[in-house]
C-alpha cells in the first residue's frame, strides 16, 4: 500500500467516525427566538388629570367614555368629576390651593373672573397656538379670550339664533323662509293679513322670569352693532342707556309690544311659561306661526313630534348687512387650573373632533371643533345647527350669563319684563345701569 492510498483510507475512516458520531447525537437546538420586545413605556403612565364639570349625569358618562383610547395610548388616567355646585366649588377649591387640573366652565363669566384672579393658565403660552388655530376657527378662539389672553377653548355649543315655525300650515300658506329682517317683518305682516297670529312668546320662568326676552335683546345687539360693542356691553363698558342698547330694546318692542303680532299680547308673554310657549305651533290650526328660541326647546315639544315635519326652524335673519350673520349661543369652555405636561396633553386632545365624537353622535350638542363629520350628527336638525355655527361670521355667548349676577340674572331679567309690561324704557334702562356692581 503506497503512501497515497494510505492517506485516502485515513481520510475516509475519519469521515466515517464523524458521521457515526453525528448520527447518534441529539440534533442541535435551534437558536432561541428573541423575547418579545416590551411595548414602549406610555409617556405619562401613572399621571391623573381631573376634569371638573357641571354637566348632567348622561353627558358625564359619555364625556368619560371619550377618553378610553386616549388613556390607553398615553397612560394618563382622565377622571370626569361632576358637581351640581360647580360654580361655588370651583372658586373654593382654587382659593384653597387644590384646583382640578381642568375646568369645564358652563359660563364664560366665571372663567373670566377666575382668570383675572390668577387661578387659570394662559393657554396661548401653554399650548401651540398654531395647533389650536388648526382645530378652531379664530372666532371661537377669540371668544375664549380674557383681556387679550386665551384662557378657554370650547368643548360644545348650543345655537340660540333660531326661529321655529309651524311647517304644515306655513307650507300650505305658501310662505317662504325670510333671509333678512325686513323679509321677517314682511312675513309677520302677511300672516296678520291672512288672519293668523305670527308669534308665540313666553318669558315666565319662576325666579328667572324674563330671560327669554334678554335673548331677543342679545340677538338684536349682534345684528345692529359691532361684536366689540357687544363685548363692552356685557362688561358694563357700554351702558344700557347707550343708543345701541336702547335701539335693541325698541327693535324687540316693535314685535313684542304689537298686540296683533303676539298670541295673548303682552299679558300672554309675561304669564306663559317659556316651555309652553311653542305648543300652539303644533295645533291643527296653529295658534301662532313662529317662535324664537334656542335649539334646546325641542325638549319641550309634544311627544312624538318630528322636526322637519310637524315643526321646522330657520336662522334668525341679519338686520344690518355690515355685521354679517352672527350667532348667539351657549356652551362650555375648558380651562387649565394646573399646568403640567400631562394636562397639556389632555387639553390638546380636547381640541380635537375625537374628543366629542360620542357626545355628538348621541345628539347631546353641536361641536365647535373643525373637522367634525356631518354624518356624526344623528338628525337633520342637528346637522342644520352645526351648519349655522360653521357659517357664522360672529359667535357670542349669551350676554346675560356674561354679566355680573346682579345684572344678568337680576335687573336685566326684571327690567325687560317690566318693559314688556308697559314700563317707561328710559326708567328701565337707568335702573339696570344703576344695578351694575361698582367693583
Amino acid at each position: 500500500m503506497n503512501k497515497k492510498t494510505w492517506m485516502l483510507l485515513s481520510i475516509l475512516l475519519i469521515a466515517a467516525v464523524i458521521l457515526a458520531a453525528c448520527g447518534g447525537a441529539t440534533p442541535a437546538t435551534p437558536a432561541a427566538t428573541e423575547a418579545p420586545t416590551e411595548p414602549a413605556a406610555m409617556p405619562f403612565e401613572g399621571e391623573t388629570v381631573t376634569i371638573f364639570t357641571a354637566a348632567s349625569e348622561e353627558q358625564v358618562a359619555l364625556f368619560q367614555s371619550e377618553f378610553e383610547d386616549f388613556m390607553a395610548e398615553t397612560g394618563i388616567e382622565v377622571i370626569v368629576e361632576p358637581s351640581p355646585d360647580f360654580e361655588v366649588l370651583s372658586v373654593t377649591r382654587a382659593e384653597a390651593g387644590d384646583p382640578p387640573e381642568i375646568y369645564n366652565f358652563p359660563q364664560p363669566g366665571l372663567m373670566a373672573d377666575m382668570a383675572r384672579d390668577g387661578y387659570l393658565t394662559d393657554l396661548g403660552a401653554a399650548l401651540d397656538m398654531s395647533y389650536l388655530q388648526g382645530q378652531y376657527d379664530q372666532a371661537w378662539l377669540d371668544s375664549g379670550m380674557v383681556d387679550g389672553k386665551l384662557y378657554g377653548i370650547w368643548h360644545n355649543a348650543d345655537v340660540k339664533s333660531l326661529v321655529w315655525y309651524a311647517k304644515p300650515a306655513f307650507d300650505a300658506a305658501g310662505y317662504t323662509i325670510p333671509t333678512t329682517w325686513d323679509e321677517l317683518l314682511a312675513l309677520t305682516d302677511q300672516i296678520v293679513a291672512d288672519g293668523g297670529v305670527p308669534w308665540c312668546v313666553g318669558i315666565e320662568s319662576g325666579g328667572a322670569t324674563g330671560w327669554p326676552a334678554t335673548d331677543w335683546i342679545e340677538d338684536i345687539m349682534l345684528r345692529t352693532t359691532s361684536p366689540e360693542n357687544y363685548d363692552k356691553w356685557t362688561k358694563g363698558e357700554l351702558k344700557f342707556q347707550s343708543p345701541e342698547v336702547k335701539n335693541a330694546f325698541e327693535t324687540m318692542g316693535n314685535i313684542l309690544l304689537n298686540p296683533d303680532y303676539v298670541l295673548g299680547g303682552t299679558t300672554g308673554i309675561q304669564t306663559t311659561p317659556f316651555g309652553d310657549a311653542p305648543l300652539p305651533l303644533f295645533e291643527e290650526t296653529p295658534g301662532c306661526f313662529m317662535h324664537r328660541q334656542a335649539s334646546f326647546i325641542v325638549n319641550f315639544f309634544p311627544e312624538g313630534s318630528v322636526v322637519g315635519e310637524d315643526v321646522d326652524y330657520f336662522y334668525l335673519p341679519p338686520i344690518d348687512a355690515q355685521y354679517g350673520s352672527p350667532v348667539l349661543g351657549s356652551g362650555s369652555l375648558l380651562s387649565m387650573g394646573v399646568d403640567s405636561p400631562a394636562v397639556r396633553e389632555v387639553m390638546k386632545f380636547l381640541a380635537t373632533p375625537q374628543s366629542v365624537e360620542k357626545e355628538v353622535k348621541e345628539g347631546i350638542f353641536v361641536a365647535p371643533q373643525k373637522g367634525v363629520p356631518e354624518d356624526w350628527y344623528p338628525s337633520d336638525a342637528l346637522k342644520g345647527f352645526a351648519s349655522i355655527l360653521a357659517n357664522a361670521d360672529t359667535f357670542r355667548f349669551d350676554g346675560s350669563d356674561l354679566m355680573p349676577g346682579a345684572v344678568g340674572a337680576g335687573s336685566f331679567w326684571t327690567g325687560v319684563t317690566q318693559f314688556i309690561g308697559g314700563a317707561d324704557l328710559d326708567t328701565v334702562l337707568d335702573t339696570i345701569d344703576a344695578s351694575w356692581p361698582s367693583e
